[in-house]
């Protein structure tokens, strides 16, 4: 199934300091020019394998996970939730994040329609990049294993990490291409679609199991652009709606 967002579609301008367009155009005879997609991995490209809720929970603990959890509807950032603690007990809390991110990448599997996209993208001369919040070697080991290729590829050694939208724009200045000529695509709304929100860019909310739903866009805030069930709907949507103009 594929959404097409008109909430966002009416109300969301683009940035006036970097060549703003409306994206109320799309409904519109004029399609935006649309000359890179930027991906997320986990969850996007790969098969979701991480038990990101026992991970939370080792890192936290049982209480204050629950109460976390009740603070923060959207999604617990656990990456920015350590940053305030004492280097030993940062250092143990990493520790553990990088033993479920292992398991992830032993059980590593490529998400259906990928090679499609990729190769659709290809042969429209668009340009893919990606960012995730994992670490730079569990993008060597997706680049080698599937031979996929995505450039620039950005961890979590790049700082600041998404939702800021820094990644993105820094992948934009590489490509030399304005934000709003970009797409964002993930499965995080408090990640992916907040990073591409940030930067300007319009934004794809992958959502295979229909988990998010009217009510989390509006008490984000956060209004994807388009919401698909599967990756294998992207290329409509972007056949659809833009100009695919390297």
């Amino acid at each position: 199934m594929t959404f097409l967002l008109s909430r966002s579609f009416l109300s969301l301008t683009l940035k006036p300091s970097r060549s703003s367009i409306s994206m109320a155009n799309l409904t519109t005879n004029a399609k935006a020019r649309l000359r890179g997609v930027v991906f997320d991995m986990d969850g996007t490209l790969t098969v979701p394998v991480i038990d990101f809720a026992a991970m939370y929970r080792t890192v936290l603990g049982e209480d204050e996970y629950k109460r976390i959890k009740a603070e923060s509807p959207t999604g617990i950032d656990i990456l920015h939730y350590i940053e305030s603690w004492s280097p030993d007990k940062q250092q143990k809390a990493y520790e553990i994040i990088a033993d479920y991110e292992q398991q992830g990448i032993d059980k590593l599997q490529i998400m259906p329609g990928v090679v499609e996209l990729c190769g659709f993208l290809d042969s429209k001369k668009i340009k893919r990049g990606l960012i995730t919040r994992n670490v730079k070697k569990a993008i060597d080991i997706f680049h080698q294993r599937f031979e996929v290729l995505f450039s620039p590829a950005l961890g979590r050694e790049f700082r600041p990490y998404k939702p800021n939208p820094d990644p993105l724009l820094h992948i934009c200045s590489a490509w030399d291409i304005q934000p709003n000529e970009v797409m964002m695509v993930g499965d995080s709304l408090k990640d992916d679609i907040a990073c591409g929100k940030g930067a300007g860019a319009f934004t794809c909310l992958l959502d295979e199991t229909g988990r998010y739903g009217p009510d989390d866009f509006s008490v984000s805030g956060l209004h994807p652009d388009f919401k698909v069930d599967s990756l294998s709907k992207i290329q409509n949507i972007l056949e659809t709606n833009f100009d695919l103009i390297p």
